[in-house]
């Protein structure tokens, strides 16, 4: 059972709060506690009180701790001296939007890529200038510790953990239950600087909907363009508002997500992987994965599949 302590700094939302609860407690392998300094009644930002039964002690052997809150004021010293003994000891740590303040209040963060609210990323970077703040991504990942931007971003880094302990499978289960989208990717950008709104009142999700439904299919542009009714110009210009992404770009990182799954369900050969998932070929699928996670097929098919028969193919 992977254990993990979400500690609570006030000030703080309480839809942060709510979900490191909402994406772990969708995963049957995890053990999630609640803790701040002073248990008991937590006031919220804009919002009724919470109570937090468990203090600092509930850090104690937790395998993940994660920082929430703050709103970028002062974290108490014994909260500091917590996160600074967990991550000596090995646990992993990461952070919810301000709970990046946090973390570098504790030092954990120096010489380190970071990220937080866009608002407040100027902040935190005049504040900790050892600190390499990146203000337009939607989480970060460096020297084993994970912050994330607020709201749906701290949503994509709690899935991401849990699709880097027990695999895509597991991410997208638990997304389906929490009913958001599949992990973004990290590098995606936190907002558009001049969002489009859709037009005549439309939106490109149906499209993407197909695009997945057909990912096995070598989709161009034109197929995409020639589904939504628009011409390619106006679709990748409307793609890039609504996604952040190009759609060659999204349709490549749902190609692997699409892989990973069935290395992680099933025992197909190599080249059906590939194949089902649009990527063409076993030397293909092996490229965009080692670039994508940093492993071979084999290796995540030895680390992350679930499927009976896989062994024996």
């Amino acid at each position: 059972m992977h254990r993990v302590a979400a500690v609570i700094v006030p000030p703080v939302l309480s839809f942060d709060v709510s979900i490191p609860l909402m994406v772990f407690n969708n995963v049957e392998h995890y053990d999630v506690h609640v803790c701040t300094a002073r248990p008991g009644p937590t006031p919220t930002v804009g919002g009724p009180d919470i109570v937090v039964p468990d203090g600092l002690d509930a850090m104690e052997g937790a395998d993940t701790v994660i920082a929430v809150g703050s709103g970028g004021e002062q974290a108490p010293t014994e909260v500091l001296d917590a996160l600074r003994k967990a991550a000596a000891t090995g646990a992993r740590i990461a952070s919810l939007c301000t709970g990046a303040f946090v973390l570098a209040q504790a030092g954990l963060l120096d010489g380190l890529r970071a990220t937080t609210h866009w608002g407040l990323a100027d902040d935190l970077a005049s504040r900790f200038p050892s600190i390499d703040v990146q203000p337009d991504l939607l989480f970060v990942e460096d020297g084993g510790i994970f912050t994330s931007a607020g709201a749906a971003a701290a949503i994509d880094l709690c899935l991401h953990l849990v699709r880097i302990d027990y695999g895509a499978s597991a991410a997208n289960a638990a997304a389906r239950l929490a009913v958001v989208p599949p992990v973004r990717p990290g590098g995606q950008s936190q907002f558009i600087e001049t969002p489009l709104p859709p037009e005549r009142g439309t939106s490109l999700a149906p499209t993407r909907v197909w695009a997945l439904e057909h990912l096995d299919r070598a989709l161009t542009l034109t197929d995409l363009a020639n589904h939504a009714k628009t011409s390619v110009r106006t679709l990748t210009r409307r793609f890039h508002a609504e996604t952040g992404l190009s759609p060659l770009q999204w349709l490549l990182h749902r190609r692997i997500d699409r892989a990973r799954e069935l290395l992680e369900t099933t025992g197909l050969p190599m080249d059906q992987v590939a194949r089902k998932s649009g990527l063409g070929s076993a030397d293909s699928l092996r490229k965009h994965m080692v670039g994508r996670v940093g492993l071979t097929p084999t290796a995540y098919r030895a680390s992350f599949n679930r499927a009976p028969t896989a062994a024996a193919r």
